[in-house]
């Protein structure tokens, strides 16, 4: 399997599956995923010519999969066919991640009734210092989410500031709560901005692969960490001045101090005001990848 993408990312210049699922697929540390192998000839002694790695943990946004086909098969059946199955598998819910925007990936996604919904940008950068961070207000609070107490105002902004985003959007208290829930949730890592009482920024962090952090099982990560700004939101009253990069800031301090070396963050290509400011900060794009969903 790892030959099979290794073999891709030579031939398209860009890894089919993302980092973090590679490291498992290498060390192990995820047993709620799944995956799907198509051998060559249909035999298991034979070498692995497509594979599919299915993720149905997200149950606001829904399923995901991400395939590789051996590049010398890609005219035959063997990307629909793990796109069928993993749609059999995970219904009419699922999404696609392309990554690179390859157009044999394009033309799959297409011909198995996708439609493509947002173009992101993968950022990367090394955590090599602490950041000093100036606030530009002093009648700003920061401090740590509180579950439950802090959820419904963290929604309110949340939804008002990604009202038309396809996935981020919209989200209900249920919604949430099921994000809280995750193995990966630390409340420490989701830093909340208060102006007179009222939530008008937060930046959520996440880590992948402690060597502390396990999937509620005995099976522990033995990979390196990688720390992520996963969700940054700023109230448009707000916006421009200042109070983004104080805060992504303080977010990549916390992510140093858990000793991480490496963070990454995903943005929507479009959003040049944020891609801007994480560029100004030292991120240099490392993935472009396109998402698809099933239609309906």
């Amino acid at each position: 399997m790892l030959s099979l993408i290794q073999s891709a990312t030579q031939h398209d210049q860009v890894p089919p599956i993302s980092d973090h699922i590679l490291l498992h697929l290498r060390h192990g540390g995820d047993k709620q995923d799944s995956h799907l192998v198509i051998y060559e000839d249909n035999n298991p002694n034979h070498q692995i010519v497509g594979y599919a790695h299915l993720d149905q943990t997200d149950l606001v946004a829904g399923p995901s999969v991400e395939l590789v086909v051996d590049p010398k098969l890609r005219q035959g059946d063997i990307g629909n066919q793990l796109l069928q199955a993993a749609i059999k598998i995970c219904g009419n819910r699922l999404r696609l991640w392309s990554h690179g925007d390859l157009i044999t990936t394009n033309k799959l996604a297409l011909d198995n009734n996708f439609q493509k919904i947002r173009t992101v940008l993968q950022l990367h950068m090394g955590l090599s210092q602490i950041y000093e961070v100036k606030w530009p207000d002093s009648d700003l609070t920061i401090r740590s989410f509180l579950p439950q107490l802090d959820s419904t105002a963290w929604l309110s902004l949340n939804n008002k500031v990604f009202a038309n985003h396809p996935e981020q959007g919209n989200w209900s208290l249920d919604d949430l709560n099921l994000r809280l829930k995750e193995d990966w949730f630390d409340e420490k890592g989701l830093f909340i901005v208060e102006k007179g009482n009222q939530i008008i920024a937060s930046s959520w962090t996440k880590i992948h692969g402690a060597s502390s952090h396990d999937h509620g099982d005995a099976h522990i990560h033995d990979h390196p960490a990688i720390g992520e700004v996963y969700i940054t939101a700023v109230d448009p009253q707000y916006a421009g001045g200042g109070i983004g990069r104080a805060l992504t800031l303080t977010a990549l301090n916390y992510l140093k101090y858990q000793g991480l070396n490496d963070v990454i963050l995903y943005v929507d290509e479009e959003n040049l005001t944020a891609l801007n400011l994480y560029k100004s900060i030292g991120f240099k794009q490392s993935g472009k990848d396109i998402l698809f969903k099933l239609k309906s």
